[in-house]
């Protein structure tokens, strides 16, 4: 049976403001989802709320197991976050920030031992950017950051991985680059992965499904790898309203349709 996180019912609200209405969803072990939505659909709110930093109803469940009753520290091991921007700052090398993957797993005051740096060091290595090992975190570039980040989440070795607009400070090349890496760890490690994007043509490209958001509901879901372009056109123009899609092969392209 494949590995399953599941999203249960979630509720969340800011005094008498509902932000999230009873959402649910469930991922499967190798796929790589998008969540997409308006800015304000709730898209940031629904990871925060997985991750336990704030309050909610529902549940989220790991192959069964109810992250709510888990403790912070349990909660990390089965469930890790790639923020939008990553808040550390300088005076630590990227070597540094990876092993902090690790904090899930050691006791109080336990330091990462010799073959932890040497497994962080093969990890970084596999995602081409071991060569930042020794540089200072806060000197590298915006998608110099995200790859050291994603190996953090490596290293933290959950079987979720969330991912909160990973992409949206990268330029055009390193979005592809660090999307292709992101898809490559999830179907090559058995992962289960969420990542909310503003771009849906990203979002087609990379991802298996697409979850779509609005006014803090999922309205539904598409599937790139079987549903035909007339669902997937109907189902997009939900959330963004009069579009076109344009098809290079087997992939797709949103733009804006032309006002009637």
């Amino acid at each position: 049976m494949k590995a399953k996180f599941e999203v249960r019912d979630i509720c969340v609200k800011y005094g008498e403001r509902r932000i999230l209405d009873h959402v649910g969803l469930e991922i499967f072990e190798g796929e790589f989802c998008g969540l997409l939505g308006l800015n304000g659909s709730g898209k940031t709110t629904l990871l925060h709320a997985i991750c336990g930093f704030i309050p909610m109803q529902g549940g989220c469940f790991v192959n069964g197991t109810d992250c709510g009753k888990l403790t912070e520290r349990k909660r990390a091991r089965e469930v890790a976050l790639i923020p939008q921007t990553c808040s550390l700052e300088g005076g630590r090398t990227a070597l540094e920030v990876v092993l902090m993957g690790y904090n899930a797993w050691l006791h109080i005051l336990e330091s990462p031992s010799r073959e932890h740096r040497e497994k962080a060091l093969d990890i970084m290595d596999k995602l081409g950017c071991r060569g930042l090992a020794d540089k200072d975190f806060g000197q590298l570039s915006l998608g110099q950051r995200q790859m050291v980040i994603l190996a953090r989440c490596m290293v933290q070795d959950t079987p979720v991985m969330l991912m909160d607009e990973p992409d949206s400070a990268l330029d055009f090349l390193n979005k592809h680059i660090v999307l292709q890496k992101i898809r490559n760890v999830i179907q090559n490690e058995g992962k289960m992965g969420l990542i909310t994007m503003h771009d849906p043509n990203f979002a087609m490209k990379y991802c298996d499904r697409l979850f779509l958001l609005k006014d803090g509901a999922i309205l539904t879901q598409i599937d790139m790898r079987k549903d035909p372009e007339c669902k997937i056109k109907r189902d997009l123009s939900t959330v963004y309203g009069r579009i076109e899609l344009l098809k290079n092969g087997k992939e797709y392209l949103m733009v804006r349709g032309e006002d009637a």
